[in-house]
């Protein structure tokens, strides 16, 4: 008993002061944690001081006001240049991080005056207007960070954008001397004018480590592809002179050629097509009697006659730029602004930006051995692709070569893009200029799973002059329960279209587009009026489709909105013997195609035939009046990897009024024709996007023994 009470008294005890040796552990554990995060918290986001962190802008330090810098003899000097770096081996992409708006931040070191031991300049010009607006554009962006820690990419401020003006050994001494260079990691430098007398290298000479050059006359033998950026040689005449707008069209002169010091074989060559073509070729040279006080940059001169540079570029359709001394050339950037297309003849050149830009668009790239042929190639490109190239070329210029920050900030966005490809800019983006408000626009591969049947859809009819026919087919289309408007393109412009009282009376809205051009183009256009998801596009002498066979097809459609669901089926076969695609129309169960003589599909893709459709396929189109059709299987097949969907066994749709005279695929050249198209198409796409399937859309018991009073599409008809 007495044991037991003992320790029954000394237990109770010693449980409540373990109970406070461990509350004391815990307490002093938690303060220290909480301690440790608060340090850390301070230490993420309190201002740093660890580098200079002052704002990079000349209006607060003047050039002559920064520190100056002493290079000993004895200082490193980086290695020549990596030609094998590449963003996975000479970049760090770990120092850009995540962030929300997936934009790198660019740090720009701050002002220093570098000078050898006896003090002279690395650099006879000190830091020139264009650097200084570059820098000064880069600040006052988005990009721009002022937190060393935070930097993504790295700009020193010793300007190397004219090789002609650096001591180069002395140069590379005072990048190496950077706080961050690292051998060149993350660092960007600008250059638009490599090399010296007499070899005139095509990358900048300084040696620059592993550093990322952003440089103005790369050859394919010194680009570094996907690492370095080829940007334009900058033209201060663009700041200088403000050209009148010129709208695209045809101009006083088919070329024109204004550099001065051509080669004197190019020079010779360009005589020859003189003598040749006339008064078509406009050959300038550099004034050699002009008056005192007349800027030599802002004349040229052809036998005696001076005309105003770069005004004189407006005046021609197509402008010779030649390869100088060096490949890129500043007079590229003054034709882009002249909207005259440049004609480019420098062999190896890496034009400007075309890691995102599409030059065929905009310009004529010509070996230079063809340079004898350039007025027969040039004259081969269709008028109006040529006043699309005029158009592009301008926007070009205003877009990215106008000014030093659209050079910088597109620089810039460029290496974004790489880092974040996942927020690229898309080469629409890039090319296209921002005519299209897309916003109100839903692409189909984006859309619930099946739209809304109350909607309905627009029904858009093609039509030149056949008024008998047409008023059919408004007449049959009007039965159809889901259509919610009609709208009739009329495709005419020497005749009117039918006086209100004659047509047809039907229980939806009708509306008559006038087009002002007759294009095959038209039928595709996105009209304002066309207000429903669904477009059904139907030929004026397709009288043969029933109200069930369009309303079935519709609703295949809403289950399938990202294809083309239509009715005449079609196929492309490859051609062994001549070794090309062919276009088939034979009756068969393969199908790779559906015309769009009747076809529903998404208005989406109005928007991307008329505004994002590759290379010149559209004018191709409307200038052959043909194969829009074709184009269109294309552009849907290309988007969405899919093939169309062919509804109803219905083969046979034309009117059996209808006349070799009325239709124009009736003609003889039409089929030889649609194989053309395909070939042209599938070389422009780069690519054959059409997919071939065995497959055709049939309503539920449309052939089985059953009640008509039980099928929802008792009136299909068979072939």
């Amino acid at each position: 008993m007495y044991p037991s009470g003992k320790y029954s008294s000394r237990g109770p005890a010693l449980i409540p002061r373990m109970k406070t040796k461990h509350r004391i552990y815990y307490i002093t554990l938690f303060s220290v944690v909480l301690l440790g995060l608060i340090a850390t918290g301070m230490f993420q986001f309190w201002p740093h001081s660890i580098e200079s962190t002052a704002d990079w802008a000349l209006d607060k330090r003047s050039v002559h006001d920064a520190p100056l810098v002493r290079l000993p003899v004895s200082s490193p000097i980086p290695e020549r240049g990596d030609l094998s770096c590449r963003m996975h081996t000479c970049f760090d992409v770990y120092r850009c991080g995540y962030n929300p708006k997936n934009r790198i931040k660019v740090y720009i070191y701050p002002l220093q005056r570098f000078v050898d031991e006896l003090g002279v300049p690395i650099s006879s010009t000190g830091l020139s207007r264009e650097y200084n607006d570059l820098l000064s554009a880069v600040s006052d962006s988005d990009f721009y960070t002022d937190d060393v820690t935070r930097a993504c990419l790295f700009i020193p401020s010793i300007d190397v954008l004219n090789q002609n003006s650096l001591r180069i050994r002395e140069t590379a001494q005072a990048l190496a001397m950077l706080p961050r260079w690292d051998k060149g990691m993350n660092h960007v430098l600008f250059n638009m004018l490599p090399g010296g007398p007499p070899d005139y290298n095509t990358a900048l000479d300084v040696p620059r480590d592993r550093a990322l050059l952003a440089g103005g006359g790369f050859s394919t033998w010194t680009y570094r592809q996907g690492y370095d950026v080829s940007i334009p040689v900058y033209s201060p005449l663009s700041a200088d002179v403000e050209l009148p707008e010129r709208q695209p069209g045809p101009r006083r002169y088919f070329i024109l050629s204004s550099q001065m010091a051509i080669h004197r074989e190019y020079r010779a060559e360009l005589e020859r097509l003189k003598e040749e073509n006339g008064e078509a070729l406009l050959l300038l040279d550099k004034c050699s009697n002009l008056s005192q006080g007349a800027a030599p940059a802002r004349k040229r001169c052809y036998k005696g006659q001076v005309y105003d540079y770069p005004q004189i570029l407006q005046e021609s359709s197509f402008c010779v730029v030649l390869r100088g001394a060096r490949l890129g050339q500043a007079a590229l950037s003054d034709v882009l602004q002249a909207g005259c297309v440049p004609v480019i003849l420098a062999d190896s050149y890496i034009l400007p930006f075309s890691e995102v830009l599409d030059w065929k668009r905009a310009s004529v790239v010509i070996p230079e051995e063809k340079l004898s042929e350039m007025y027969t190639i040039l004259k081969s490109i269709p008028h109006r692709q040529v006043e699309e190239m005029q158009r592009q070329a301008h926007w070009f210029w205003e877009a990215y070569f106008s000014s030093m920050k659209a050079i910088g900030l597109t620089t810039l966005q460029i290496i974004n893009d790489r880092i974040y490809p996942y927020a690229a800019r898309t080469y629409e983006q890039w090319n296209n200029p921002p005519v299209v408000k897309w916003s109100s626009v839903n692409s189909p591969l984006f859309l619930p799973l099946i739209p809304p049947r109350a909607p309905g859809f627009t029904a858009v009819v093609l039509t030149y002059d056949r008024v008998e026919s047409l008023f059919r087919v408004i007449t049959e289309i009007s039965k159809v329960p889901s259509l919610a408007k009609l709208l009739v393109v009329w495709n005419n412009q020497n005749k009117s279209p039918p006086e209100e009282s004659l047509w047809p009376k039907i229980g939806v809205p009708l509306k008559v587009v006038r087009t002002k051009e007759n294009k095959l183009s038209n039928r595709f256009f996105p009209y304002d009026e066309i207000e429903t998801e669904a477009v059904l596009a139907i030929d004026d002498d397709i009288i043969m489709l029933t109200s069930d066979e369009l309303q079935f097809g519709y609703e295949v459609w809403r289950e399938f909105p990202d294809r083309l669901v239509g009715y005449p089926g079609r196929l492309h076969l490859w051609d062994h013997e001549m070794g090309k695609w062919k276009y088939e129309s034979e009756w068969t169960n393969e199908v790779s195609m559906v015309l769009t003589g009747a076809a529903f599909y998404h208005k989406y893709f109005n928007y991307l035939y008329t505004y994002k459709m590759p290379g010149d396929i559209k004018n191709w189109v409307d200038a052959h009046m043909n194969c829009e059709d074709i184009a269109m299987n294309f552009l849907v097949a290309n988007i969405t990897g899919k093939a169309p969907i062919k509804v109803t066994p219905r083969k046979k749709f034309k009117c059996p009024e209808c006349t070799a005279i009325d239709g124009l695929s009736l003609d003889q050249t039409h089929m030889v024709e649609r194989s053309e198209c395909i070939n042209k198409f599938a070389s422009v796409f780069g690519t054959m996007p059409l997919k071939v399937v065995e497959h055709r859309a049939d309503p539920v018991l449309y052939k089985d023994d059953f009640p008509e009073k039980l099928k929802s599409f008792p009136n299909i008809g068979s072939l």
